[in-house]
C-alpha cells in the first residue's frame, strides 16, 4: 500500500458557489487506478463527489476525465503512474510541496460541467456524433439476413470501430477550444467509420456534407492532442486525413480552402525540400499563374485577411529573413537532397502507396 493525495476540481451547483479545489489523502496500491482512489475518497471521506464510472475495465468509456492536465479514462490509470507523472511535472516547473505531489483531476474539456467530474456530453459529444449520421445508408433493398463483404474490405476501419465513445479526445482537442461549432474528433472519425464501408450508398454525400462544412474535416489543426489521449488508439486525425484525402480524391471544393492549401504544401515541398510559409499562402488562396493574374473576389479577401498575421509574425521576429517575407526566395535543399525528396514523391505516385505519417513509438519497436 501506498498513500497518495488526489486534488480534485469540484463543482457543486446546489451550493451557489463555484468551482474550488479540494484534496484528499487515499491509500492503494500503486498498480490501482485513480479512478479506484476517487471511489475510495468518495466512500471514505465525501460521498457527494460525483463521478461517472461502470466497468472500470476501459471498455464503457464512462470515466474521462483529466489526469495532472491529459485527458484520459480514470480506470486505466494507474495511480502510480500518475504520480509519477505528477513528480516528473512538478520538478520541470520548479515546484517542491512539502509533501507528495498531488495528483491533479479535473473534468473533461470542452464540455459544460454537471457537477464535479461528471460533464454535459450530450450538449457537445452526442449532439457532434448524430451531427455525421452515425448509420449505415446501404444500397438498394436490404437483404433478407445480414450484408456480406469480404473481411479484407472491412480492414481499412477497425481503427475507427474501436471507438468506445469516452469523449477523451474531444476534451484534448485544441481546435475545439478555439472554434466549438467544429465538429470534433470523436465525430469525425466515427464519419470515416462509414465513409469507409463498402456497404454505404452514400460516400460522395457524406464526404460533400463534412468538406463543405466551414468546420468540418478542414477545421483541424493537426496538434495530435486527440492521438495522445485516446484511450483506443483510434487515433482520430489519422481517421480526419483519409476523409480529406478521399474528399480531395473527389475534387471537393470547400469554403477554408483546405484541399488548396494540401496540394499547395505538397507542391512546394516536391520542389524546395521545406516549406516556403510566404508562397505557401499564395498558392493557397490563388493557386498557379493564372490564379495570381486573375485572383478570385474570395482570393483577395482572404490574402487582405491574413495580413494582421503576417504582421503580428514579422514583430515576433518570425518573418524577418528575405525567404519568409518574398514568396519564392526560399531556398532549395542542398547537396542533392532535394532529389532523395522528388524520388520519394515518384515512388509514391507509380505505385499509389499511403503514407501514415502519424505512427507513434520507438525507432526499435517501428523497425
Amino acid at each position: 500500500m501506498a498513500e497518495y493525495t488526489i486534488k480534485v476540481r469540484r463543482y457543486q451547483p446546489e451550493s451557489g458557489q463555484g468551482a474550488y479545489w479540494e484534496e484528499f489523502g487515499v491509500d492503494l496500491e500503486p498498480s490501482l487506478s485513480v479512478l479506484d482512489g476517487l471511489l475510495q475518497a468518495k466512500d471514505r471521506e465525501d460521498g457527494s463527489l460525483a463521478v461517472r464510472c461502470s466497468c472500470r475495465a476501459a471498455i464503457c468509456g464512462s470515466c474521462g476525465m483529466k489526469i495532472n492536465g491529459q485527458s484520459g479514462l480514470g480506470c486505466k490509470t494507474q495511480i502510480g503512474e500518475a504520480q509519477e507523472l505528477a513528480d516528473k511535472k512538478a520538478g520541470a516547473a520548479g515546484e517542491k510541496p512539502a509533501g507528495p505531489t498531488p495528483i491533479v483531476i479535473e473534468p473533461m474539456g470542452n464540455m459544460p460541467v454537471v457537477k464535479d467530474l461528471v460533464t454535459d456530453m450530450e450538449s457537445t459529444h452526442w449532439t457532434k456524433i448524430r451531427r455525421v449520421t452515425p448509420w449505415l445508408l446501404p444500397h438498394g433493398e436490404a437483404p433478407e439476413r445480414e450484408y456480406v463483404v469480404e473481411p479484407e474490405s472491412m480492414l481499412d476501419i477497425t481503427q475507427s470501430m474501436a471507438c468506445i465513445q469516452c469523449g477523451a479526445c474531444v476534451s484534448s482537442c485544441l481546435s475545439m477550444e478555439a472554434d466549438p461549432d467544429f465538429i470534433g474528433p470523436a465525430a469525425l472519425a466515427k464519419a470515416y467509420r462509414f465513409v469507409g464501408d463498402p456497404r454505404d450508398a452514400e460516400t460522395k454525400e457524406r464526404l460533400h456534407d463534412l468538406a463543405e462544412d466551414p468546420h468540418g474535416i478542414y477545421d483541424c489543426t493537426h496538434c495530435f492532442a486527440c492521438i495522445d489521449a485516446c484511450p483506443k488508439d483510434v487515433a482520430p486525425m489519422n481517421q480526419i486525413m483519409r476523409l480529406r484525402r478521399k474528399a480531395g480524391e473527389e475534387g471537393i471544393e470547400d469554403p477554408n480552402s483546405g484541399h488548396d492549401h494540401e496540394m499547395a504544401f505538397v507542391k512546394i515541398i516536391e520542389k524546395k525540400g521545406t516549406l516556403d510559409e510566404s508562397l505557401l499562402l499564395q498558392e493557397s488562396f490563388a493557386p498557379g499563374i493564372k490564379g495570381k493574374l486573375k485572383p478570385s473576389k474570395r482570393a483577395i479577401k482572404e490574402m487582405l485577411g491574413s495580413i494582421p498575421t503576417a504582421i503580428r509574425g514579422i514583430k515576433t521576429g518570425k518573418m524577418r529573413s528575405l525567404p519568409k517575407l518574398l514568396p519564392g526566395v526560399h531556398h532549395k535543399l542542398p547537396d542533392g537532397a532535394q532529389d532523395d525528396v522528388k524520388a520519394i514523391y515518384e515512388h509514391a505516385e507509380e505505385h499509389n502507396e499511403e503514407f501514415n505519417l502519424y505512427i507513434k513509438g520507438e525507432e526499435d519497436e517501428l523497425s
